[in-house]
């Protein structure tokens, strides 16, 4: 067990370790139940007949009871340690020996009275509790010591007991009497132990299958912080299916992309951990808003952000996702700003987006060594070619015309102030593109200009923002 541990890391080996501490808890309530059980029945039902030697019990239940409620008091006080859990189990193996034992004293009979008594079955019970726990190293020493047991009171009444009768083949001579018919004490001692290692393996197994489960869901937490929820939890094995290189198939979907203006030289001039810190912070407030709306980051890009809607899940809303995400990375980048304002080396940043829709192809691409889920098509072309066409437009952000159209259609409210370009032509793209821009530059901000959007649809609501 000490390399098994070993090999485990720590986080899961404490997750497993609180769960063996629990099933300690539920092991000394289902002892002590038993104890209750075996005291009311002898204060409440008649005297066996035929008692007339010492009668070992009550002073046995009384005694364990005892140690029960402090082994359940260490227990809830997290204490129950190795040595004391091995302690314990002596105790547990060696009570109910005694118990048995004193059976032929209590009826004044041969030692092999008490190898028929009922009372073995017990040990079963102590061997499955100890199956409650992720240790098959308890339950091993459980099960031997029960066999142990066993085959001391069977020795001791063939070999030691003056009383002793004889071993008898015939069935019926060792129901009614008190010979030993030694295929039966074989029976008990191989069924105690085939049952305790067929337990030991269902246990072992059990605490693979979740050493492996508890792994996959690390796994996927620890990869959604790189991929796309959708793709980690494939990477974990829920689909894995989705992970074939070199199998696509084509989504309706929008990208979106976003990136600081002028971020480089802004870079130049900052100390290294101010560049990183800046960075994630902005990063952060731009992957929440895309969250917000569904999206899924497809690439960090040092401060360009490439997001998808409705590719690594099929969506009915993508259009008006993402130009929500669109609106709400703006919102965000002013949030930051006001961040940064109360700073000594205060700097303001400005970020462009751009967003398109369309069919594209959707998979995994890679060799055998290293796959990585992608989308290939127009939407993430065109977006990427809007941003660039932001700082030509003088806007902050840039849609098309039957993005904004499609959005409307899936629900999209979009705010007072966007503006309708007309055809504009996109280097890439042999046909000019009816853009509509988002939310005008720095410089329409501050010539107080006031953009109106061209439409012959309802009247411009306020944004659906969260």
């Amino acid at each position: 067990m000490s390399r098994a541990r070993e090999a485990l890391p720590q986080s899961l080996q404490r997750q497993i370790d609180e769960l063996d501490e629990r099933a300690e808890i539920r092991i000394g309530w289902a002892q002590l139940a038993l104890i209750a059980f075996f005291g009311s029945a002898y204060l409440l039902l008649p005297r066996a007949e035929g008692t007339a030697g010492f009668n070992f019990v009550p002073y046995a239940l009384g005694g364990y009871a005892v140690f029960t409620l402090l082994r359940l008091f260490l227990a809830y006080r997290r204490r129950l340690n190795a040595p004391l859990l091995v302690v314990s189990i002596f105790i547990d193996v060696a009570l109910l020996t005694a118990i048995i034992f004193s059976y032929h004293i209590q009826y004044d009979e041969p030692a092999a009275f008490y190898l028929k008594a009922p009372t073995v079955l017990y040990f079963f019970l102590f061997i499955a509790l100890r199956a409650l726990r992720f240790d098959p190293a308890l339950l091993i020493l459980t099960g031997a010591l029960a066999a142990a047991a066993w085959l001391s009171l069977a020795s001791y009444a063939i070999f030691f007991d003056e009383e002793f009768v004889g071993i008898t083949r015939n069935y019926i001579d060792y129901s009614n009497g008190n010979r030993v018919l030694i295929g039966a004490e074989l029976d008990k001692i191989i069924v105690i132990t085939a049952t305790t290692f067929l337990l030991a393996y269902a246990l072992v197994r059990s605490r693979e299958l979740l050493v492996s489960a508890v792994r996959d869901h690390a796994t996927v937490g620890n990869l959604s912080r790189f991929f796309a929820p959708d793709v980690a939890r494939s990477v974990g094995g829920e689909d894995p299916d989705a992970l074939m290189p070199g199998k696509g198939m084509t989504r309706d979907m929008a990208a979106i992309f976003i990136d600081i203006r002028g971020f480089t030289p802004m870079a130049a001039e900052m100390q290294p951990d101010r560049v990183i810190a800046l960075l994630t912070r902005y990063q952060t407030l731009m992957s929440e808003a895309i969250h917000r709306f569904g999206g899924n980051i497809d690439k960090f890009l040092g401060d360009g952000i490439l997001a998808t809607f409705g590719a690594v899940r099929p969506s009915t809303t993508y259009a008006a996702d993402a130009l929500g995400a669109c609106f709400a990375a703006l919102a965000a980048a002013e949030r930051l700003n006001e961040e940064l304002a109360g700073e000594a080396s205060a700097r303001r940043i400005t970020i462009g987006c751009a967003a398109a829709c369309g069919p594209a192809v959707v998979g995994v691409v890679g060799g055998n060594d290293r796959l990585e889920h992608t989308v290939i098509g127009s939407p993430v072309n065109l977006a990427a070619k809007l941003e660039d066409a932001n700082r030509a437009e003088g806007t902050l952000g840039l849609t098309t015309a039957g993005m904004l159209a499609l959005a409307r259609k899936q629900g999209f409210s979009p705010p007072a102030g966007i503006e309708a370009r007309g055809k504009r032509v996109i280097v890439g793209f042999a046909e000019p593109v009816d853009l509509v821009a988002l939310a005008p530059g720095p410089a329409a901000l501050s010539s107080g200009a006031t953009p109106v959007l061209e439409q012959q649809g309802p009247a411009v609501t306020e944004p659906r923002l969260p």
